[in-house]
């Protein structure tokens, strides 16, 4: 028979009873805690994501819904040439010297570009956040240590010299794209102050341009005034020898001489509109107005730009302030991303290395080394209120980007409409000036030789050069507003059209 094992039973000692007892409640606590602590990192990120129900509500326009075919490349800065150099094709030298020394000087013109340069220095700072900080630092100090305190005595209760050289690390991980879309604003912002800067160019050539044919005008109506002067001098010594003739009576040459005075009054009217003019143009040229030593030229001796018939959709998109405000909305976009971002966790790598001592001469030894590495995370706990609040703000700046983008559409169409409109009407005006005045011309010549020839009297030469007047002034208002009207459409639309030969 073979002999069954026998069954041996192994007693655990008394006092190690006490030691399982106390052992399974521990296990059943830590993994409680494990689990409270994995609830509550849980529950931390559902947390950090918790910006629900906080949304834009305004929506761009549809740019075909208005015809307009390229308001999407507006901005594109690689394709933009709004407010180019569109003056030169006026064909004045004078004018071209006046804009490009207003462009040079002008302080408005200046705070433009120091904004632009503000921008730019704070999308560098910006971008410098997204790589690794390294500081270096040196720490000495003579300290009265606290008996009471963690440092047990000699050290506590003494005065000792301490000391710390060292240079920390520390590299944000930028896992959800905080950095990245701070960028993006910022360099969206960077782009609108370069498209506020070429608006504000344009703007400014637009001015001088208009000041400048301001200034023709007011010259042409001064020649006008004048040779209406003379014209009435002439007529005056007419008079006069008639009625030494016995062919008048004191009576025609009263009403013959009362006429220069009203003609004189006129050029001193216009003569102190030009010197004002003068002085809006030498504030816009930044430059004394002893410096513009203009030779103004006649009007009809510029070149004037075809105006189009209709609204050229295809360059209106191409307008420096719709790319600006199309770049903001851009940018305020990547700020409502940003806000988003800072629900989530934050991550960072940091390390340090160095030397620290208790006195200065162990400083420098080697035993004094010290160093440390690891991540550093940062969730925003309890924070939801005031991330919320600052994602509502960013959205409500997003909503306001965006209406301020549809205003500037819908008013950009509406002032090129309405440049357009009265270019081609002064066209039209200016037909039919023309043609009333050659009829007052020779209405007012047969008066003249009627009178010459003893056929009529002086009231009906007067009747017949009031006429003349009015429509020679108007003329030259109707030859000037053509020219400002031009000016108008192409600061307007932001492009260059075709020179033409005449206004």
């Amino acid at each position: 028979m073979i002999p069954m094992p026998q069954k041996t039973t192994r007693t655990m000692p008394a006092k190690a009873l006490p030691q399982l007892a106390r052992s399974a409640p521990t296990a059943r606590t830590a993994r409680t805690a494990r689990l409270l602590l994995g609830s509550v990192a849980l529950a931390s990120l559902a947390a950090c994501a918790n910006y629900a129900g906080i949304e834009p509500t305004a929506k761009p326009l549809d740019a075909s819904t208005l015809g307009l075919k390229n308001l999407d490349a507006s901005k594109d800065a690689d394709h933009v040439t709004t407010d180019s150099a569109w003056w030169l094709g006026f064909g004045d030298n004078q004018l071209n010297s006046l804009v490009s020394t207003a462009l040079l000087n002008n302080p408005s013109l200046k705070v433009t570009q120091a904004r632009l340069a503000r921008a730019q220095a704070t999308s560098a700072s910006v971008k410098a956040v997204d790589g690794p900080q390294v500081n270096g630092a040196v720490d000495l100090t003579r300290q009265l240590y606290s008996a009471n305190h963690i440092y047990p005595p000699p050290i506590g209760g003494s005065v000792l010299d301490s000391g710390s050289l060292q240079v920390s690390a520390s590299w944000e991980l930028d896992f959800f794209g905080k950095n990245q879309t701070a960028l993006e604003a910022s360099l969206g912002q960077i782009k609108a102050s370069e498209a506020d800067a070429r608006a504000a160019r344009g703007l400014l050539a637009a001015n001088v341009t208009r000041t400048y044919f301001q200034l023709v005008r007011l010259q042409a109506q001064i020649d006008l005034a004048q040779r209406t002067i003379a014209q009435r001098e002439h007529i005056q010594r007419l008079v006069h020898d008639r009625v030494n003739a016995g062919l008048d009576t004191q009576l025609e040459l009263q009403q013959a001489a009362s006429a220069l005075p009203d003609a004189r009054l006129q050029v001193e009217l216009l003569n102190e509109q030009k010197a004002l003019t003068l002085n809006a143009l030498a504030a816009l040229t930044a430059q004394p107005v002893t410096a513009l030593q203009l030779q103004l030229p006649a009007l009809n001796k510029i070149a004037g730009v075809q105006v189009a018939g209709a609204m050229p959709l295809d360059l209106l998109g191409r307008r420096s302030d719709i790319a600006a405000a199309r770049w903001r909305v851009e940018a305020a976009i990547s700020d409502v991303a940003s806000a988003k971002i800072r629900f989530y966790p934050n991550i960072n790598l940091v390390g340090f290395a160095g030397l620290s001592s208790i006195g200065f001469d162990k400083l420098l030894k080697s035993d004094s080394e010290q160093w440390g590495v690891g991540p550093a995370i940062r969730l925003p706990l309890f924070e939801g209120a005031r991330l919320r609040a600052n994602l509502r703000g960013k959205t409500a700046e997003l909503d306001l980007a965006i209406e301020s983008y549809n205003l500037q559409v819908l008013d950009a169409v509406h002032e090129v409409a309405d440049r357009i409109t009265s270019a081609q009407a002064v066209l039209r005006q200016q037909v039919e000036q023309r043609a009333a005045e050659a009829s007052a011309e020779t209405a007012y010549a047969i008066a003249q030789q009627r009178y010459a020839a003893g056929l009529g009297n002086y009231l009906n030469v007067l009747s017949a050069e009031a006429p003349v007047l009015a429509q020679r002034r108007q003329g030259v208002d109707l030859a000037a507003r053509a020219l400002d009207t031009q000016v108008q459409v192409l600061h307007a639309i932001g492009g260059d059209m075709a020179p033409t030969s005449s206004n």
